[in-house]
Order: C-alpha cells, then structure tokens, then sequence
C-alpha cells in the first residue's frame, strides 16, 4: 500500500500540508476532497515524487519512496496532473506510447505496441489513435491522457482533478473508467476531485483535507456525512441515498 507518515511540506514557513499520515489501500479508489488550498494536489505530488516534502516520510509497500530509483518508480507508480500538456504535435499513438518509455527507453517492442494498443482500446481511442492530440475534444484529450497513464502499467495511478474542464457526460466516462482500473485491473487510484457526488458515487475511500491537515479518513459511507462535509468545506450539506449512493445536496 502507499502510506504517508506525518508530511508536511512549507513554503516560506507557511504550512500548505502539515502531519498528515494516511494509509491509501491497495486495489481500490482513494478520493482526496477538500477546499481550494487544502493541499490535496500538494499531497499527491508529495507522494509521487514529484515535489519533495518538507518533513515525513511516504512508503510504498514499506519501502521510503526516497530509496526508489527513478526508473523503478516509474514503473510502480504513474502520476497525471491536471496541468498536463505536450508542446509538441502528437497524435493519440504517439502520446499513449510515452507510457512505455520505463521499459523500452523509446524503442518500443512488439509487446510495447501491443500494451500501447489494449490502453487505446481500453479507452475507447481506437478510431481517433492516428489524430492529433490538439485536434480533439477536452474530454477525448483527457482520455487519450489517462490511455498513456494505462499504458505505463503500474499498479498505482494517480490522478490531480481529471474531471477538470470536462461536461458531465465526459465526467461520468472517466469516472466510470477508473471504476474499471480497480475493478478490472487491479489498480490502486488516488485522485483528487472537487465534485463531491462524483467522489461519493465511484470511490471506496475518501481523504478530507482542511487548512492542510487530515480532517478525516474513512470508506465513502463513513465521510459523505452532513456533521463531516460541514467542518471541511464551512457549509450546509443534505445528505441522501439514491440507488444505492449518497448523493450530496448543497447550499449556501
């Protein structure tokens, strides 16, 4: 499992995360929620490596990420941030072979393109795999994104607000394909997401985060509660099941 141990992570002496320790289980859908500058995307970078904490620890499957090589991250963890963009032309291919640059260094096997091929069809690419990334829908980009974080192949994916620009109809398509990765594949997802019906709808756990400390940590039933929701986000939510998911109303 990925388990972070008491991080925080300054700036200017300011806390943007402060001594937060959280066990992410393995094969399942972690959400992070929170208001804007919680720290959730703080977090998950802090826990991908991609900025380095200022205290504390982050372990995957017991072992300091700190003592990973870089190559061998790469192939157990995979990270998409919400500001990903090439500054080159690609088409969805092309993109969605970078995942396969951990293993083959650029020069890709028959096994890369065949990996590189299943991750195009998982995502429903396939009629648009020869097109220009800059040719398509916000929502068709994004999952052209994630069909290379598919392709990388590792065991946790971890995702800062993929829903991030898209309608709902393109949402939900994501949302349900993550529900896939864990059900289907095996993989262990971290996201970080603002809608909270989402969250309640298609993850096994959710993460609080206020003012850059842990509010709360439990399985979706546990944290969609009205006195919870209230301390994290300062507002009034109602609560109700609708086929089987809590479904949060909200006002002002």
């Amino acid at each position: 499992m990925l388990k972070t141990d008491n991080i925080s992570k300054y700036y200017d002496e300011k806390a943007v995360v402060e001594g937060v320790s959280v066990e992410i289980p393995k094969g399942r859908i972690t959400s992070f929620i929170g208001s804007n500058g919680a720290g959730k995307s703080t977090l998950l970078s802090i826990i991908s490596r991609l900025i380095k904490q200022s205290g504390g620890n982050v372990y995957l499957e017991g072992t300091p990420i700190t003592d990973i090589a870089d190559s061998e991250l790469a192939k157990r963890v995979s990270i998409l941030k919400q500001s990903s963009h090439v500054n080159i032309r690609l088409t969805v291919r092309e993109l969605v072979s970078f995942g396969r640059f951990p293993y083959s260094g650029g020069r890709l096997t028959k096994e890369d393109e065949e990996t590189v091929s299943r991750a195009i069809g998982y995502m429903d690419l396939e009629s648009s795999e020869n097109k220009y990334i800059d040719t398509l829908s916000g929502g068709q980009r994004q999952r052209a994104f994630i069909a290379m974080i598919i392709a990388q192949d590792t065991d946790y994916v971890l995702l800062d607000e993929p829903l991030n620009n898209l309608d709902m109809k393109h949402s939900v398509q994501i949302m349900k394909t993550l529900r896939r990765l864990t059900d289907e594949l095996g993989k262990t997802v971290v996201l970080v997401i603002h809608d909270i019906n989402f969250a309640s709808c298609y993850s096994d756990y959710i993460a609080a985060l206020k003012d850059g400390k842990l509010a709360g940590f439990g399985t979706v039933d546990e944290m969609i509660e009205g006195g919870i929701l209230r301390d994290v986000f300062g507002m009034e939510f109602d609560v109700r099941e609708m086929n089987g998911s809590r479904i949060c109303l909200y006002y002002t």
